[in-house]
């Protein structure tokens, strides 16, 4: 068989769709492999939020031009592609940029992968067509699942209506859409029959959720996850990524109700400054968000919550970035993604003149990381003595071990003697780690019920 080798940066739904690109090119006749330098095809699946990430691809291209030229040498030919956000921001300039590329596809049309590469060098595609893509993916095999684990991605909504001023989501992946609810119910059905526990919903605006439900009315994403919640063997539900602005009543209410429904919520903020916050053109104010959050909280108690922070958005003073610093304080994140501000071509935000010197925004990530990274190290401790449900994922760390997941999301390394990838078993926090946690199997305490 014809091996190829895919490599994702960036979010949960890149990771996602570069699962569905190698489903599309089993039908060619590829097989994964892990080892570049074994691939007659590699496929960069890639990222452009941020302009690090961006780059890291054109390196990352750089060392395979070496590996396809010895190949060459060797009688041996390589394809390469581009895809995903990058792909779809700087279409044909791809080429010119990194001759080694035969082909350009975009997050909407990975599905053309094959007649793509039948056309050869120079192949693009980065259109938002009018059909579904999803309808021309190839159905989820028994045996591909079983082999990605227990846990999986299932997305449920692309694209982004929002326009915040730094972001160049929909300009890449295109206005919103959702999925119908009858294809996540059949897609998370085959997952779960191949013996996925827990089943993570993705989306760029994930709770702006409105896919058609089988009445023929829209469904928000609070009726969606009721209706997972009655899919056989699906032991676990999470979604990501969240927007303020939709999260509605119906939504908290399933936090409430769902015992499926983990508990913790990615609830991204960026800044706690209601004029940074306008900037953004977030459509939230500070003081929103903390009443979002009351709301949560009183719904689900225990909840985790992480959000998203971006330091030194052009503009930025002193005092606005404490308002910040005021807002992690007040909120207690238990974890958090955090960056400097990096200025993206083509969206609002790199317009503006006054842009924050790079000095000034690395003091403030490194005083932001300092405080978020001590609310998480208080909440992981404060899990000790804890008894919580652990998914077991995979093998451990040391032989015997298994890992798996609480329902904050934490990493649990325990004995395995016993136990299976893929059992849900109640452990007693022992210890906690930088960043994993450590415990000991409780017996005869069924799952779901440890307090």
């Amino acid at each position: 068989m014809k091996k190829v080798f895919i490599k994702s940066y960036g979010c949960q739904m890149n990771a996602y769709d570069a699962e569905r690109m190698a489903d599309v090119l089993a039908r060619e006749g590829y097989a994964e492999t892990g080892a570049v330098e074994e691939a007659d095809l590699v496929v960069l699946n890639t990222c452009h939020i941020r302009e690090k990430a961006a780059e890291k691809v054109y390196s990352e291209l750089g060392r395979v031009r070496v590996l396809k030229e010895e190949r060459k040498a060797a009688g041996r030919d390589t394809q390469v592609v581009l895809a995903g956000c990058v792909a779809q921001a700087e279409g044909r300039e791809i080429f010119r940029r990194a001759p080694v590329v035969d082909v350009v596809v975009g997050p909407q049309s990975y599905q053309n992968l094959p007649a793509l590469l039948r056309q050869g060098r120079g192949a693009m595609d980065t259109e938002f067509p009018a059909d579904d893509k999803f309808d021309a993916l190839p159905a989820l095999e028994p045996a591909r699942i079983r082999g990605r684990g227990v846990t999986a991605f299932l997305t449920v909504q692309e694209g982004c209506d929002k326009f915040c001023t730094f972001c160049v989501v929909p300009y890449t992946r295109g206005a919103e859409v959702s999925r119908p609810v009858a294809r996540i119910l059949d897609e998370a059905r085959r997952l779960t029959d191949s013996g996925v526990r827990e089943v993570t919903l993705i989306g760029q605006n994930v709770n702006a959720y409105h896919g058609e439900g089988p009445d023929g009315a829209p469904w928000t994403l609070g009726r969606l996850l009721h209706a997972l919640a009655e899919v056989p063997g699906l032991h676990r539900l999470r979604y990501t990524t969240s927007h303020p602005r939709d999260m509605d009543d119906a939504l908290i209410a399933a936090h409430r109700d769902l015992p499926q429904l983990m508990p913790y919520l990615h609830l991204p903020v960026q800044a706690g400054s209601d004029r940074v916050l306008a900037a953004m053109n977030r459509k939230h104010t500070a003081d929103e968000y903390r009443r979002i959050i009351d709301r949560v909280r009183a719904a689900r108690p225990d909840i985790a919550l992480t959000s998203d922070f971006i330091v030194g958005f052009p503009g930025e003073t002193d005092a606005e970035f404490e308002d910040t610093m005021r807002l992690i304080e007040d909120v207690r994140f238990a974890g958090a993604f955090s960056f400097k501000y990096s200025s993206r071509p083509g969206t609002p935000a790199a317009e503006i003149e006054a842009q924050v010197p790079e000095s000034v925004k690395t003091e403030r990530l490194a005083r932001l990381q300092e405080r978020l990274e001590a609310h998480r190290q208080a909440f992981n401790h404060g899990t000790v003595g804890r008894t919580l449900d652990v998914l077991l994922e995979k093998a451990g760390r040391h032989p015997g071990q298994l890992a798996g997941k609480t329902p904050y999301l934490q990493m649990v390394q325990i004995d395995g003697a016993g136990l299976s990838v893929g059992d849900v078993v109640p452990v007693r926090i022992t210890a906690a780690g930088s960043n994993s946690l450590f415990g000991e199997a409780v017996a005869g305490v069924p799952a779901a019920s440890a307090a």
